[in-house]
């Protein structure tokens, strides 16, 4: 199977998940409107309702997080790594990919706690490149440590997913000596990995002008036909802050731009994991299994990464322990 025919056959995951997605992020604003409102007896309580119903909806999100979002994701890799390992993917592609991981529930959990680990291994790692923007100083180095970052940050997302691949592969070993393998595999192959990461970034900043530019557009429209919608929650931060209360918020226009711009990079954010990332990730995914199928991380591998990584030696440590 080719990599497009791979993420065409698993689109309903990425779909799915869309719609838990839009649902969380729904769930969060209600709660927060809610509090908001129910409180509105006076400025402090009406902040403090917004407080606490943010606080809830956090809660709520985290839960639908652990018990849904993330057995969607591990569904979809887990039917990801089938097509690129097997080279092909059962007819009914949504059904198998729920059985796949079914009874796995306690393992695919673990390893998303997993993931924290290991996003702080890759960010010592990442600290020791990021000399380079101290070493310049100034506003270019500034600019380059943060080029830097991103490029980090974007490397590590899809780290974690692989590691998830190679821990959904290796059904027989321990989660966290899984994803040390899966850490090992892409640290060491990662050159490879990422030939073409001008790509990843091109893709993502054309969607972004696109998608986050359509969503900021088409926000302003609505909100603006409606400018009295921001005026409580306006009015009671005027209130509370006093003197301290930004002048810019005194302007519909900008309240309306602001508004606009986050709910723009709100949804390109989701759209982009949900439409591009998956087809990117289909090509990485190809590439680490691939190498790690060939080459299962010696002893000897795994001393080299714990070397740079304190904290890779600590989880490798803890995984043999338990």
């Amino acid at each position: 199977m080719t990599n497009f025919q791979v993420y065409r056959k698993t689109l309903s995951f990425s779909l799915l998940s869309f719609v838990v997605e839009i649902g969380a992020f729904l769930v969060l604003i209600g709660t927060s409107a809610a509090g908001f409102f129910i409180a509105n007896s006076s400025t402090d309580a009406a902040l403090i309702g917004l407080l606490v119903g943010f606080v809830i909806g956090i809660i709520l999100v985290t839960l639908i997080n652990i018990f849904i979002t993330n057995r969607i994701k591990a569904a979809h890799i887990a039917m990801m790594t089938k097509g690129v390992t097997e080279g092909e993917l059962p007819e009914k592609t949504f059904k198998a990919g729920f059985e796949e991981v079914r009874g796995r529930f306690a393992k695919i959990t673990l390893f998303f706690f997993i993931t924290n680990a290991i996003k702080g291994i890759f960010r010592q790692i990442g600290r020791s490149i990021n000399r380079i923007g101290t070493a310049l100083g100034g506003d270019v180095g500034n600019s380059v440590t943060s080029v830097i970052d991103s490029a980090i940050q974007t490397l590590i997302s899809y780290l974690c997913d692989c590691c998830l691949a190679w821990v959904l592969y290796r059904k027989d070993q321990n989660s966290a000596l899984a994803a040390c393998e899966g850490a090992v595999i892409f640290f060491k192959h990662g050159k490879t990995l990422f030939r073409n990461i001008g790509r990843i970034f091109g893709m993502g900043f054309l969607f972004f002008v696109l998608v986050g530019g359509g969503f900021f557009g088409i926000s302003y429209l609505i909100l603006f036909s409606i400018p009295d919608v921001f005026q409580p929650l306006l009015k009671a931060l005027q209130d509370f802050a006093g003197s301290d209360y930004p002048e810019v918020l005194n302007n519909p226009t900008m309240v309306t731009i602001i508004a606009s711009a986050i709910i723009g990079v709100v949804m390109y954010s989701i759209l982009h994991s949900v439409l591009i990332r998956p087809f990117i990730l289909t090509g990485v995914m190809r590439n680490f299994m691939a190498a790690g199928k060939e080459h299962i991380p010696t002893e000897s591998e795994f001393a080299e990464l714990e070397k740079k990584s304190p904290r890779f030696a600590k989880l490798r440590n803890s995984a043999n322990n338990g």
